[in-house]
């Protein structure tokens, strides 16, 4: 992979990452549209570098909520941030399990399926779409809103499907108040990549080559700084409702991915 090409997928990363259109998918269109030829192992090494980048850049810019969050857990155990904390642990559950028992399985979809990528933007757009259209309500993050929202995040692992547009589609529609529908969507993702790294390091399942430590470097970077723009646009996006636009773009998108897929057949 050149500096070109690291630069370019951090880019890609940073903006999917919160924008709802499916980093994971992008990611993969982009490794095919550049002709990347990484074997599986060091593809997905590079991809958790990237979703490294943009959890870092997440904690950026929530950092006075996460600093709140960690010192608040020293104090009463009903107090706001401990239940919240507890919410962030219950919506993990889900896709925890999942990467647990399939990781095998999901490794492998993660191999240029571009077909599925469409087909499950197309799923994305279709959330976008009805969220749009859900009535905005004031209501906070309850225990049974976490785990259903964690279930979303569970099936988002696929290509193509977005976290953040399965996540915060999901809450908006469950009554969740916009801006803590989008903070909620963006903080429950950085335990689970920390913890899926740390699991794949102790595991000894990603190929690291030293040579290439300049290149992860610069796509590393390039996520981060794109991760904090997009992380701060998509919360004023989410409160202005203007998710049914990212929904025709992922419609466009998937249709294009998966017609390009079926030619190649």
């Amino acid at each position: 992979m050149t500096y070109f090409e690291a630069i370019v997928l951090g880019i890609v990363q940073g903006l999917t990452e919160f924008l709802p259109v499916s980093s994971s998918g992008h990611l993969e269109l982009g490794k095919v549209l550049l002709g990347d030829t990484s074997l599986p192992q060091q593809s997905m090494m590079f991809t958790i570098i990237l979703h490294l980048a943009t959890a870092l850049s997440t904690l950026v810019v929530f950092r006075k909520d996460v600093w709140q969050i960690l010192s608040g857990m020293i104090g009463p155990v009903h107090s706001p941030e401990w239940q919240f904390s507890f919410k962030i642990i219950l919506s993990m559950v889900p896709a925890a399990a999942v990467g647990v028992l399939f990781s095998d399985e999901l490794e492998r979809l993660f191999d240029r399926q571009i077909l599925l990528v469409g087909a499950m933007l197309w799923l994305t757009g279709l959330l976008l779409f009805i969220a749009d259209r859900a009535k905005d309500t004031a209501q906070d993050v309850s225990y049974r809103n976490a785990f259903i929202i964690g279930l979303a995040q569970a099936i988002a692992i696929l290509p193509g499907i977005s976290r953040s547009g399965a996540t915060i589609s999901t809450s908006v529609i469950l009554g969740v108040d916009r801006t803590h529908a989008a903070k909620f969507s963006f903080l429950m993702v950085v335990p689970l990549i920390l913890g899926k790294i740390a699991k794949d390091l102790l595991d000894g399942d990603l190929a690291f080559d030293a040579s290439e430590i300049s290149v992860l470097s610069a796509g590393f970077v390039a996520a981060f700084i794109t991760g904090l723009i997009a992380c701060q646009w998509m919360i004023t996006l989410v409160q202005r409702a203007q998710l049914r636009y990212f929904s025709y773009y992922c419609f466009t998108v998937g249709t294009l991915a998966a017609a390009w897929a079926l030619l190649l057949q």
